[in-house]
C-alpha cells in the first residue's frame, strides 16, 4: 500500500513532467523523427539553471524572508506582489520576475497565497507583453519585422493596460490575513546574500543578452565549491522544459502545414500557443504572416489559458507545488486553469473590440 500511496504522490507531482515526456516520446514515434533542439533553446536552459540556483542562494541565506516580513508589514500585500511582477516583467522578462517573486510570496505569513500566484502568472503575461524585450516571443516579433520600439508598445499598449487594471482590482478583493501557524525567525541574513545578489544580476544581464550566457557558468561555480545547498533545485522543471522543448518541435512540424495559407493569425495563434507555448508559436507563424499585430496580439492571449500557454506559467506552477508548504496540488491546478481561461477569453473578446475592422 505504501509503494502505490507512493506513486500516486509521484504521478500527483510531477504529472507535468510524465506528460511532457509522453507527448514529447509519441510524436516523436509519430513522426519518425528524434527532435532537435538549438543552441539558443540549451542557453535558455542553462540560463533558467542558473536563475534557480542564484534564486536559491538568496533564499537559503535568508534575505527573501526578511524582505518578506517588511512585506508584511503594510497593507495590500496581494496588490504589491502582483504590481512589482507586472512591471518587473516589463525589464526581467516574465520568466525573471517569476522565479524571484514567486518563492518570495511563498515564505510569507500570508493566506491566499494559491491565489496571489497565479494572479503573478498573469501579471508577468500581461506586463511582459508590453516591451520588445518582456520576453522571448515579443524580441522575436520585434526583430523579424522590423519594428521601430513606439510602434511595437503602442499596437499592445491596450493588452497590458486592461489587464493591469483587473489584476489591480482581483489583488484588492483579495482577503489575506495572517497564516495562524507559528513563523520562521528571520534570523541574521548571511554574508554570501550579497554574493547572490550580484551572481542574480549576471544572470538577469544574461538573459538580457548583455552579457553571453556562458556568464552563467560563474553562478554554478560558486555553488559547487562555497555553498552546494544552493544546487538543490526543481531539476523536474528543468526536465519539463526540455522535453517540452522537443515536444514543440515535433508539434511545429506537424501544423506547419495546416496554417501555410491561413489569414485567421490572432485566433490560430492563441489557441495554438494552449498546445505548444506562445514563444515556438511566434516562430512558427512569423514564416507565413505580414499581419504581425494579430501574431503580437494572438500570442500574448495565448500565454493565459493552459499551463503551456508560456513558460511563466510552468514556473509559477512549478515554483508554488514544489514549496514545502504546499499541499492542495488538484486545487491548484483546477484554479490556475479557471482563472488562466478566464483572462484567454477576457484577451480574445478584447482584441474583437479593439483591434478587429480598425
Amino acid at each position: 500500500m505504501k509503494t502505490q500511496a507512493g506513486l500516486f504522490d509521484f504521478i500527483l507531482k510531477q504529472w507535468l513532467l510524465l506528460l511532457s515526456a509522453s507527448g514529447l516520446v509519441f510524436t516523436s514515434v509519430y513522426l519518425n523523427q528524434i527532435p532537435s533542439w538549438s543552441i539558443t533553446e540549451l542557453k535558455v536552459l542553462f540560463i533558467l539553471f542558473a536563475f534557480f540556483v542564484a534564486v536559491k542562494g538568496v533564499e537559503n541565506s535568508g534575505l527573501m524572508l526578511r524582505i518578506s516580513r517588511r512585506l508584511e508589514m503594510g497593507g495590500f500585500i496581494p496588490l504589491k506582489l502582483v504590481l512589482a511582477t507586472f512591471f518587473s516583467s516589463m525589464f526581467l522578462t516574465n520568466d525573471a520576475a517569476l522565479i524571484v517573486i514567486v518563492p518570495l510570496t511563498l515564505s510569507l505569513r500570508t493566506k491566499r497565497k494559491d491565489i496571489i500566484v497565479i494572479l503573478e502568472a498573469l501579471a508577468a503575461n500581461a506586463g511582459s507583453a508590453l516591451t520588445p524585450f518582456g520576453n522571448p516571443q515579443n524580441l522575436f516579433i520585434y526583430w523579424i519585422y522590423k519594428l521601430d520600439p513606439e510602434k511595437f508598445i503602442l499596437t499592445i499598449a491596450p493588452f497590458s493596460f486592461v489587464f493591469m487594471v483587473l489584476l489591480i482590482i482581483f489583488s484588492i478583493m483579495i482577503r489575506s490575513g495572517k497564516e495562524q501557524k507559528s513563523a520562521r525567525s528571520t534570523g541574521r541574513v548571511r554574508y554570501f546574500s550579497y554574493i547572490y545578489l550580484s551572481l542574480l544580476v549576471i544572470v538577469i544581464l544574461t538573459a538580457l543578452h548583455v552579457l553571453p550566457a556562458s556568464a552563467g557558468i560563474v553562478v554554478v561555480i560558486y555553488a559547487l565549491l562555497m555553498d552546494r545547498k544552493s544546487l538543490r533545485i526543481d531539476y523536474s522543471l528543468l526536465l519539463c522544459f526540455f522535453c517540452f522543448l522537443g515536444l514543440a518541435t515535433n508539434i511545429k512540424t506537424l501544423l506547419a502545414p495546416a496554417i501555410e495559407s491561413s489569414g485567421h493569425v490572432f485566433l490560430l495563434s492563441s489557441m495554438t500557443s494552449q498546445v505548444m507555448s506562445n514563444v515556438p508559436t511566434a516562430l512558427l507563424f512569423a514564416r507565413f504572416t505580414t499581419q504581425w499585430k494579430a501574431l503580437l496580439w494572438g500570442v500574448s492571449v495565448g500565454g493565459f489559458g493552459s499551463l503551456f500557454g508560456s513558460f511563466a506559467n510552468l514556473i509559477a506552477y512549478k515554483l508554488y507545488l514544489d514549496h514545502e508548504d504546499t499541499d492542495n496540488s488538484m486545487q491548484f491546478t483546477i484554479q490556475f486553469l479557471l482563472f488562466g481561461y478566464l483572462a484567454f477569453f477576457i484577451g480574445i473578446g478584447l482584441y474583437y473590440i479593439l483591434c478587429v475592422g480598425k
